[in-house]
């Protein structure tokens, strides 16, 4: 029977992840402790986000979690506290940024999050949470009929891979005397196993319990899995070799690994490592 192995929260889009024993599932993707998954982000002078992509040190960017604060630990700094409660009407400025294509609003954190974050980061820059009353949707071209909310992930709620569609990779990989790489490299929010190789392309909705996921969109990938997330420096980039075997007409050609997931059923529900799933196939 395929289960969910692994659950990862990211708090601080583009820094590390938690991995999760337990996870409560929202609209918006998981949630632990009242925090949501990429409910932060950290932002250049003009509002515009910021991510591992031209700032890889922010893979050493690790969130821990406490009732009602987070703590942020970076290499050579003292770690910054940031509290995670819901904020009250004017408790922190309201101020306008830019992720993608999408301008929508967030609370700026202040200047000791700011100062902080420019010392890790090497550039001036800010902290910002998600505007709870700013509704972001994913794009309709994929979700058709459903409107599906994220916060500031980069496009679509939940991340989810398979154990098996890596395994294939690395087998590909190791055939060439290269090395195997983590889970983490591909920055997945849910991990499954007991299914075939790349199955989650192809479902049409998953099952945990009381909660339906819908996969929709191939994720197509960027340079990102080619960031060592335990060094936050550039190793061997697999998308030589994804290229090989992963181009996907549905994205024009692009590289893909990983399905873009919405919820369909289970607001509030909680999803368990260990957790049996059921997988039903579009075809």
């Amino acid at each position: 029977m395929p289960t969910i192995t692994t659950l990862t929260l990211y708090p601080i889009k583009s820094c590390a992840g938690i991995d999760l024993s337990a996870a409560i599932i929202t609209a918006t993707g998981l949630s632990h402790q009242h925090v949501h998954d990429r409910e932060w982000m950290v932002v250049d002078s003009t509002g515009h986000f910021l991510s591992q992509r031209s700032h890889a040190v922010m893979a050493l960017i690790f969130p821990v979690l406490q009732p009602d604060a987070m703590t942020v630990h970076a290499p050579n700094m003292p770690p910054l506290e940031i509290a995670t409660a819901a904020l009250t009407a004017g408790s922190l400025p309201t101020v306008t940024v830019q992720i993608w294509d999408d301008t929508v609003t967030a609370h700026d954190c202040g200047d000791q999050a700011a100062d902080w974050f420019s010392r890790v980061i090497g550039l001036p820059c800010r902290l910002v949470r998600f505007d709870a009353a700013c509704r972001r949707l994913a794009s309709k071209k994929w979700t058709h009929d459903s409107e599906a909310p994220t916060r500031f992930s980069d496009g679509f709620p939940m991340l989810l891979i398979s154990r098996e569609s890596l395994d294939d990779l690395n087998q590909k990989l190791q055939a060439q005397g290269r090395a195997a790489l983590p889970m983490n490299r591909f920055r997945p929010n849910i991990v499954i196993d007991g299914v075939q190789a790349f199955e989650e392309d192809f479902a049409a909705v998953i099952r945990a319990g009381q909660t339906s996921l819908q996969p929709v969109k191939p994720c197509t990938r960027c340079p990102m899995p080619a960031i060592d997330q335990a060094t936050g420096e550039y190793g061997p980039d697999p998308m030589d070799i994804l290229m090989t075997y992963r181009a996907n007409p549905r994205v024009d050609g692009g590289v893909t690994f990983g399905i873009n997931t919405i919820l369909l059923e289970g607001d509030g529900e909680i999803l368990r490592v260990g957790q049996e799933i059921e997988v039903e196939l579009a075809f």
